[in-house]
């Protein structure tokens, strides 16, 4: 007998039925997030986990960046996040280093704090180039150079490739920075996919770290649940939070309450369960 917690799987055909539709239907660019004139919580709604970790099949690479973004954000992770910005601040403002299209920032910014986008005008355009929350997210153009403000957090997720964006960072004089990479190597550059070892290590000795975990995809993650879905790497997303020497001792974040979570994050539950059941299924010698 299948453990209880599997029983999600019984709902599979249907899931997918559902699922496979709601690719289609973004693939054909028939989803709200294409349209910038609809809502930002419109716009973000049924969103396929697979459109977050694969670019649309009319992407040209050469000319772009991802169709949404990099990684598929998590809702308690975001919180999460959110929580530090508040330790350092009452009403941080918090600037989105590599802003891109705004869509990683902006969820942040929906969790109570005040996200400024800084787009490098020098790095590939998203596919959807702007998918950002103009309620509560404010856009501008340009480098770090350019930021004639003061910031109390810096967040860096996504880092580009071969760079070190951390001591132009640490001249804001952020209280807070937080990164979010990943430490594959491209097979082809033979570079870091995010930023550079140093980036995230070297810190001037007035920084010290206040949190950090790790998130792992696992290989094939959707192929596994839905073979007719394409492959995909192995890959840990890291999370690492410094804070400045004059921040006091900050406790480590305890949800009292688990959010809401994202709308694709009830495939990549489902991913997940039946990695675990294929796992459990084959610890007792029964192929699948």
């Amino acid at each position: 007998m299948m453990p209880e917690k599997f029983d999600k799987l019984r709902d599979m055909e249907t899931f997918t039925e559902g699922l496979m539709n709601r690719i289609f239907a973004f693939q054909e660019k028939q989803h709200p997030a294409w349209d910038e004139s609809k809502p930002f919580p419109q716009r973000i709604g049924a969103i396929p986990l697979h459109n977050l970790m694969f670019s649309n099949p009319d992407r040209d690479p050469k000319l772009l960046g991802p169709t949404i973004a990099h990684y598929y954000p998590l809702r308690e992770e975001n919180r999460a996040l959110v929580y530090y910005a508040k330790q350092v601040a009452e009403d941080p403002v918090v600037l989105d280093v590599h802003a891109r299209n705004g869509f990683i920032g902006s969820l942040l910014a929906r969790e109570g704090v005040n996200v400024v986008g800084l787009r490098d005008p020098l790095e590939k355009p998203n596919q959807i180039a702007n998918f950002y929350d103009p309620t509560c997210y404010d856009m501008r153009e340009g480098g770090l150079a350019d930021v004639d403000f003061p910031i109390d957090v810096a967040f860096s997720a996504w880092m580009p490739s071969g760079k070190n964006f951390t001591p132009d960072i640490v001249r804001l004089k952020p209280k807070l920075i937080i990164y979010v990479y990943t430490e594959h190597v491209n097979e082809y550059s033979k570079l870091w996919q995010t930023g550079c070892a140093a980036a995230f290590n070297d810190l001037p000795d007035n920084y010290r770290i206040v949190d950090e975990w790790s998130i792992a995809r696992p290989a094939n993650l959707l192929q596994e649940a839905w073979p007719d879905l394409a492959a995909s790497i192995e890959e840990t997303r890291y999370v690492r939070i410094f804070a400045d020497q004059s921040v006091p001792e900050i406790p480590q974040y305890a949800p009292e309450q688990m959010a809401e979570p994202y709308d694709w994050e009830a495939e990549l539950e489902m991913a997940l369960l039946t990695i675990e059941a294929k796992q459990h299924l084959r610890s007792r010698g029964i192929a699948v």
